[in-house]
């Protein structure tokens, strides 16, 4: 059943994890990414979406979960951050620590916000609502870019 949410533009399709999207590059098929976002609902969808695309998925609800994977977990490709999160650690904030542990991590960030200190964003910023498939663009530019 396809989920819609008034942050994603799009709703989710049925197709399987373990199909990837035809247009996914090779070299980015499985790759891994840790999402982080306070809202459920957009994590969820995010999640889905790029599951459905044959990404590994780590969802996470704050800063303090995602650098507990960054701790943990082997190896990661890409985070998708939201920009203003509670605990007073914004996206931005949230890449300077990760890459205390995971130098050269890539990142994407997502916002509903209109106004952000843009000199601090070393990735690409994408707005919510989120299309579908300015997503998966995005994801897979960042993935393959150097």
């Amino acid at each position: 059943m396809p989920l819609s949410s008034n942050l994603i533009s799009s709703n989710l399709t049925d197709t399987p994890a373990d199909k990837p999207d035809r247009t996914t590059p090779q070299e980015a098929v499985g790759a891994r990414i840790l999402l982080v976002d306070d809202d459920d609902i957009f994590r969820y969808a995010t999640a889905q979406i790029l599951r459905s695309a044959g990404y590994t998925v780590t969802p996470t609800e704050d800063y303090r979960e995602a650098l507990a994977v960054l701790e943990g977990q082997a190896e990661l490709d890409l985070m998708i951050t939201d920009v203003v999160m509670p605990n007073r650690v914004n996206g931005f904030a949230l890449l300077r620590m990760a890459r205390m542990r995971r130098q050269g991590l890539k990142v994407i960030y997502v916002t509903g916000f209109e106004k952000l200190p843009l000199n601090e964003a070393d990735g690409p910023i994408l707005r919510k609502p989120i299309n579908q498939d300015a997503l998966l663009a995005t994801v897979r530019a960042r993935l393959v870019s150097p």
